[in-house]
């Protein structure tokens, strides 16, 4: 099959369309490069860069490509930041995924995989399962569901075959560890390789479960030809209050001759337990997940340490009322 991945240069396009490629499918990528990097793209796959808003040019490419499926999977995925930059995320995360929609309608793709975020459960009894109303708590979890609720209507109103995954807090190697307002096993691994603290927000007594992205690899080409109109959550089961995650990172650190401590910062206002159910995943889509989240993290360690320096992103807010002091800096 030809398969289209947006946001091919992040953590899930690099490595589904390493996967997939192996399967013997052809990748054609497209990502504006804003939050991934152009190494992380296969060789073998095509790619555009290309920004999602620009609706004329993503027409262009799928009439050029004519893919079968597409995995939308590009986002900017900053859910405490997003009230500050409502413009920017409803833009690069509502407008942009309703231009792919339409391509694909117009295009007559036979697929559209979305990731979508467990964002969109907001504070609700945890493990979420599938079958809670969402209830979005902050923008980047509203720009989700809408994006879910236009899914649903454009497989009633136009046929078009859609499957929604939940993934929360994927890591591994190729992920944005120079982004300092997203992916907080990230963010600590570069603080702790620049001789920084370990930040965390309040007390760490947040909950999260944290999964090896190796493991969401063979559920997502099943959805290649099964399950239209279904939502999977896809993550790991174990969680850990985010003090203990970071604990495991400083005695990493110092493992290999890094010395560092943990700052808590301010509390900021978010959902303070947040991890999912996964039965649906591994009854229908065989999902197993087996996370040795020491063993990982140490393994990003590495990885990280090889890597260029990189520049650390910095956002322009649009509302700065109650921005948090660490975000001013």
């Amino acid at each position: 099959m030809k398969i289209l991945i947006t946001g091919i240069a992040g953590l899930l396009g690099c490595h589904v369309a390493d996967f997939l490629l192996k399967q013997g499918h052809s990748i054609v990528g497209v990502d504006d490069l804003s939050g991934g990097y152009l190494d992380n793209v296969p060789e073998q796959a095509k790619f555009y860069k290309l920004n999602l808003q620009n609706s004329e040019a993503i027409d262009v490419v799928f009439e050029n490509e004519k893919p079968d499926v597409v995995f939308h999977f590009a986002a900017y995925a900053a859910e405490g930041l997003s009230r500050y930059i409502k413009k920017y995320n409803y833009e690069n995360n509502v407008i942009s995924s309703v231009n792919i929609i339409n391509s694909c309608i117009k295009h007559k793709v036979k697929k559209l995989i979305f990731s979508s975020s467990m964002a969109v459960y907001g504070s609700q009894q945890t493990p979420f399962s599938e079958e809670m109303k969402p209830h979005p708590e902050d923008s980047y979890g509203i720009a989700k569901y809408s994006v879910e609720q236009d899914l649903k209507d454009s497989y009633s109103h136009f046929g078009l075959n859609y499957a929604i995954v939940r993934p929360h807090n994927v890591f591994g190697p190729k992920q944005n560890i120079w982004d300092k307002y997203r992916n907080v096993i990230g963010i600590w691994l570069r603080q702790a390789l620049n001789s920084q603290p370990l930040t965390i927000f309040g007390d760490g007594q947040q909950t999260r479960a944290f999964s090896n992205i190796k493991y969401y690899m063979e559920p997502f080409e099943k959805l290649l030809h099964n399950y239209s109109d279904e939502i999977f959550n896809i993550g790991a089961d174990q969680h850990y209050k985010i003090i203990d995650v970071a604990n495991i990172v400083k005695n990493i650190a110092e493992k290999h001759g890094i010395k560092t401590t943990i700052k808590h910062l301010e509390p900021r206002n978010e959902v303070k337990h947040a991890f999912c159910n996964h039965d649906k995943a591994k009854t229908m889509l065989d999902f197993k997940d087996e996370t040795n989240l020491e063993k990982l993290i140490e393994e990003m360690f590495i990885w990280a340490r090889s890597q260029p320096d990189r520049k650390i992103r910095h956002m322009d807010y649009e509302l700065t009322k109650n921005l948090y002091s660490f975000w001013k800096i």
